[in-house]
């Protein structure tokens, strides 16, 4: 297996599992236009592919922040629970097609209440919609498994709240907790009190961390805030050089913290400068425990069968380096032991065994 190459065919039916993606970065842009017309907003156009091809071109910024404010026009048409339950089922339905089998979707409940729904209403609606979602992959034959990751945004005041959501609705649905938006200057331990509730509470957590900035961002997300994974992460390369590892770099590679990779987003927020070259690769064959991720399907422009086929055909890939990222994921999913082991005994090794 280890130099067996795999054509995107084969690729698009290999199981897959994602444990970094956007829920607002993901809608169908046929779905943005409809529910802007619903809800009188205007977009930058009516047309969904042309939609597709704004957003891919102004995220291609090369900065986090830019990047960050394309999310305005698919935050506007979810703001209903018309638009959240659509966009969720949606949502799952999507993946399901890309040949994913566990997918944790994360979103941050405070940005869908301008219509007047409560953080708590938003949760609900959105554990419904995906519910509907995945009963519906089931019943056409694709079993996906969805659980979600609720974020609060780092630079408002309402992380709190997002906390006390993912601890009342764990048994609902939510698996764990994340903080997102803009990463520089607003560092994850100012949401400590946040991080430590849901350590008494048993309530798992990743952070952003090491996107925007770079290693004190990382250290703070790890030693003082104790997160079990880290989003993107690709800045811990500051802390490798010439195959060394320091020891920040070390303590991730030795404790088998996960670090949650999305290479194309990488490279449209400037923190890679290629597929060919992105960190991900030397990570892995340094024993990390990286995994491959989309972050925002729409606003990247790109699906799991994507990304894998950009390493494939850029980075030298093979079957059984998907295989492992496959596997990695799920061994780090906010789900129970026995239910990620039999995920990987039963669905993913065998799909893999070509």
């Amino acid at each position: 297996m280890n130099a067996t190459r795999v054509d995107a065919d084969v690729i698009r039916r290999l199981p897959k599992a994602v444990l970094h993606d956007h829920l607002d970065g993901g809608l169908r842009p046929a779905t943005v236009v409809e529910l802007a017309a619903e809800v009188g907003h205007t977009l930058p156009t009516t047309d969904p592919e042309e939609l597709a091809a704004w957003y891919y071109d102004a995220a291609n910024s090369g900065d986090l922040v830019r990047y960050i404010a394309t999310f305005e026009h698919t935050l506007a048409v979810m703001q209903t629970r018309e638009g959240l339950l659509r966009t969720a089922e949606e949502y799952v339905l999507d993946l399901a097609a890309d040949g994913i089998v566990y997918a944790e979707v994360r979103y941050a409940p405070e940005l869908n209440t301008r219509g007047g729904l409560a953080m708590s209403e938003v949760v609900e609606t959105v554990q419904e919609g995906l519910a509907a979602g995945m009963a519906k992959a089931a019943a056409a034959g694709t079993p996906v498994r969805v659980g979600t990751l609720l974020c609060g945004m780092r630079m408002f005041d309402r992380v709190g709240e997002a906390a006390d959501l993912a601890v009342a609705y764990r048994d609902a649905g939510v698996v764990g907790f994340d903080i997102a938006g803009a990463e520089d200057g607003f560092p994850p331990a100012d949401h400590l009190a946040a991080f430590e509730h849901l350590r008494r509470e048993s309530v798992p957590f990743t952070i952003h961390a090491g996107e925007a900035h770079g290693l004190p961002s990382i250290h703070q997300a790890l030693q003082v805030c104790g997160a079990q994974r880290i989003g993107h992460g690709v800045r811990i390369t500051e802390d490798i050089v010439d195959g060394k590892l320091g020891r920040l770099a070390s303590w991730i590679r030795d404790r088998r913290i996960a670090l949650e990779m999305c290479p194309t987003s990488n490279l449209q927020t400037g923190c890679a400068t290629s597929i060919a070259e992105h960190p991900i690769t030397a990570l892995k064959d340094l024993g990390f425990r990286v995994t491959l991720n989309t972050d925002n399907r729409l606003v990247s422009g790109t699906t799991m069968t994507r990304e894998m086929s950009l390493l494939v055909e850029q980075a030298g890939w093979t079957l059984a380096d998907l295989r492992t990222v496959t596997v990695n994921a799920l061994k780090s999913a906010f789900i129970p032991f026995d239910e990620r082991k039999a995920l990987i005994e039963d669905v993913v090794l065998p799909g893999y065994a070509l």
